[in-house]
């Protein structure tokens, strides 16, 4: 308590945060094993809900010799419906990034899980290979709240860590990649032994991840948080937050090379590994021989990498960050990105089990820290269109999913071990445009910052905000953006003083 002048007693005030914020209210701290809000509640809703998804959107892969027996599908259907299932989220994720820029992460992410929910269930209902194809086709667009766990991330967490959050919540996501691959054949296994004939028990089977995907929602609608201060809705009538209109948020998006250069790498680091969850349980079963759970076991090892990998990128991210600024994190992506398609080359050429299991594995950790690494880069692309961009990226994952698996593993025309060797080409090309990715105040992988002018973290910002919005005072959490990402710089130009122009550049 403090006491002020003659007897008047006030209240201290107790800090609004659990953890320490900056000018924008964004945590500069992770502390994983905290569940304090706003921030870190935030957190482990969104990995939660995400995981969730993905154990749906995966569920059937490690049950398919099984459901391909049930209802005759050819090699074709396999892969046609394993197409569908990462086709249907390219335009979720961008549709998912724009809300996320007007309605908010917890409420267009709680609607999209809702919304897909049904089609898990209907999946135990699934009678031929059209239906089978169209309940993975409207799973999959729950994928799409991995760009809202980024953009929550992004909204939640300052600069210096806002990497390892992105990678931490999206790398758990995704552990649902591999969990799936042990829990669905445990699942049917334990329904089999009940008593139920096998092609009853893995119907029954899919009942368990579609329960699991409505109570996230639900988790997420109720404790969660848009933003620090509170929600969007509130925010806006309170007169906190401006409402954006739709042609601005993707006008200064898609405008952005940036954001499409990222989108062309994410879809052979992301994309590569929504292709693996999709062939590699069948894969090791063909190939070797295996038990059904044996194939699940080594399988599920691809996508639990994640509990380190993809959050390692994004620490890798944050670390280079701070010592090199964003060239740092750039050079970063591009080596690990590269390393992972060496090793994916590598894996479609060893032809022993164990040599597989061992180069899998690397492959893997490579290919899932580039995620994380590109989610370092990505809330840096633009402060007004961040939800867009984040979608786009997403979505780029997507597209690289379906054209892999056109090209590569549809039907015979590859067997799959070439189909691998083939894809590690492909990651190691797509990889090369991020060269080409300069900030004019930071700089690129082989260039510093723009010379022909200073240029400054508020040029480049504030020129997505013309002159009547910028009197209206819109521009002010760009502003106060633009001053908490200057560390971009890294160290040794930090350490300098570099003055602000005060004519804005046009050209971002």
């Amino acid at each position: 308590m403090e006491i002020e002048g003659q007897g008047t007693v006030k209240e201290s005030q107790p800090p609004k945060f659990a953890l320490p914020v900056d000018s924008e209210h964004k945590a500069t701290e992770f502390r994983l094993f905290s569940v304090a809000a706003p921030h870190m509640r935030a957190f482990h809703l969104s990995w939660v809900s995400f995981f969730a998804c993905f154990v749906s959107t995966f569920a059937a892969p490690p049950l398919l010799p099984i459901i391909r027996d049930n209802l005759n599908l050819t090699a074709s259907d396999i892969g046609n419906a394993g197409i569908a299932s990462v086709s249907g989220a390219v335009f979720a994720r961008v549709a998912m990034g724009t809300a996320c820029d007007l309605f908010g992460p917890r409420l267009a992410s709680a609607s999209l899980i809702l919304l897909t929910a049904p089609a898990v269930y209907f999946t135990s209902i699934a009678s031929s290979s059209t239906s089978f194809l169209l309940v993975r086709f409207f799973t999959g667009f729950s994928l799409a709240t991995f760009v809202s766990t980024q953009f929550w991330m992004s909204s939640m967490f300052s600069a210096p860590v806002v990497g390892t959050a992105n990678g931490v919540a999206g790398g758990w996501g995704n552990l649902g990649g591999g969990a799936t691959q042990l829990i669905m054949p445990l699942v049917f296994g334990l329904i089999r032994d009940i008593g139920a004939i096998k092609f009853t028990a893995w119907r029954i089977a899919f009942f368990i991840p579609a329960l699991f995907q409505t109570l996230s929602a639900f988790a997420v609608l109720i404790f969660g948080k848009d933003l620090p201060d509170g929600n969007f809705g509130r925010l806006q009538k309170a007169g906190d937050k401006t409402k954006d209109k739709f042609s601005n948020v993707f006008y200064h998006g898609i405008k952005n090379y940036r954001g499409w250069i990222l989108a062309l790498s994410y879809g052979y680091c992301f994309g590569v590994e929504l292709t693996i969850d999709n062939i590699v349980a069948e894969y090791f079963y063909d190939r070797f021989d295996l038990k059904l759970h044996t194939a699940g076991m080594i399988a599920a090892s691809f996508g639990l990498a994640n509990i380190v990998s993809r959050p390692g990128g994004g620490m890798l991210s944050d670390a280079v960050g701070k010592r090199f600024g964003m060239r740092g994190r750039l050079w970063a992506l591009w080596v690990v990105q590269t390393l992972g398609g060496v090793f994916c080359i590598i894996l479609g050429r060893v032809g022993s089990l164990g040599a597989s299991i061992v180069v899998m594995i690397v492959f893997s950790l490579f290919c899932q820290a580039a995620c994380g690494l590109t989610f370092g880069v990505v809330p840096f692309i633009s402060r007004r269109s961040l939800g867009l961009i984040s979608g786009m990226t997403g979505g780029g994952g997507n597209v690289g999913a379906v054209l892999t698996q056109l090209i590569f593993f549809k039907g015979s025309k590859y067997s799959k071990e070439r189909g691998i060797m083939l894809m590690g080409v492909m990651i190691i090309c797509c990889t090369l445009p991020i060269c080409f990715i300069h900030f004019p105040q930071w700089g690129g992988m082989f260039c510093g910052p723009s010379s022909a002018k200073i240029a400054t973290e508020e040029d480049y910002y504030l020129s997505e905000w013309n002159s009547e919005e910028k009197e209206k005072g819109l521009h002010l959490s760009s502003l106060k953006f633009a001053d908490n990402s200057r560390r971009e710089r890294g160290r040794k130009e930090n350490s300098e003083t570099r003055p602000v122009d005060e004519t804005p550049s046009t050209q971002v």
